[in-house]
């Protein structure tokens, strides 16, 4: 990964369910890397000189600082000179960071302007004036801080249930989630699917996968990831990541996105997603 620097921020966010890294490219010529699915919303904050250009798979183009649902459909990045800050946020945090329910980002990709409105630009030319990493981090979490303690909350219920999915890698029975949380089935899902962005089941299945295809990029065997990641065989495993990237378990072991992110969010899972 010789052609990004990425930096990490030396401590930690003070929202809950937030995590930074900051990315800039220093290759002779353009990038061009496909998106890896990731249970997380996610916030790029770019002040770059060149611009950051998203593909989507329905053919329309978002350029700018931009915010990605879960679920990206072989979405593609592109740029030249790219500089940025990405933030990853747990739907528990989306929710109250962004204005909009995660349930309204899924499968979408859209620039910040259009949560924002003006306060985008503000923000941009705040983060490109800041000289150093560590500053702009914190700026960023200062952004984030504030309109978290202004936007809404999740149901206790609802985070519960995230909390268990994730904990569990996704192997958690989706049909237990209501009894333990104490609500009916019909109501949590519900709550949930309009807190979160994704059905229980759906969720549950991303967080697998997720944790399947980080143990592929670091070689782990395709047949026992498999096994220690809760599904059936390897078959299984590989319907999934066909279903959710459109490639194979062997070519998304060499993805670039996967390499980067072993770098940027080397402690993955002690305060994203939470």
């Amino acid at each position: 990964m010789a052609r990004w620097e990425v930096v990490r921020p030396r401590r930690p966010s003070r929202v809950p369910g937030v995590s930074m890294a900051g990315f800039h490219d220093r290759g002779a010529g353009p990038v061009d890397v496909r998106v890896v699915p990731h249970p997380a919303v996610t916030l790029v904050l770019e002040f770059g000189d060149g611009p950051l250009v998203v593909d989507a798979a329905t053919g329309r183009q978002q350029r700018g600082s931009l915010v990605a649902g879960f679920t990206h459909d072989a979405v593609r990045v592109r740029g030249e000179n790219v500089e940025c800050v990405q933030v990853r946020l747990s739907p528990l945090a989306a929710f109250a960071v962004l204005g909009v329910s995660s349930a309204e980002l899924d499968h979408v990709v859209v620039t910040l302007d259009d949560l924002w409105g003006s306060a985008a630009a503000r923000v941009r030319q705040r983060v490109g004036e800041v000289r150093s990493w560590q500053d702009r981090f914190a700026l960023a979490d200062d952004i984030l801080t504030r309109r978290i303690a202004e936007g809404p909350s999740a149901d206790p219920e609802v985070a519960f249930a995230w909390s268990r999915i994730l904990g569990s890698n996704g192997g958690v029975r989706v049909e237990e989630l209501a009894s333990e949380s104490g609500w009916s089935r019909k109501r949590l899902w519900s709550r949930f699917r309009e807190q979160i962005g994704l059905s229980p089941k759906r969720a549950a299945r991303l967080v697998r996968f997720d944790h399947a295809v980080h143990r592929l990029a670091v070689g782990a065997d395709a047949a026992m990831t498999a096994v220690e990641s809760g599904y059936v065989d390897q078959s299984h495993l590989n319907r999934d990541v066909l279903a959710f990237s459109g490639i194979t378990p062997a070519t998304m072991a060499g993805e670039t996105w996967l390499a980067v992110d072993h770098i940027a969010w080397k402690d993955r899972g002690k305060n994203e997603l939470s």
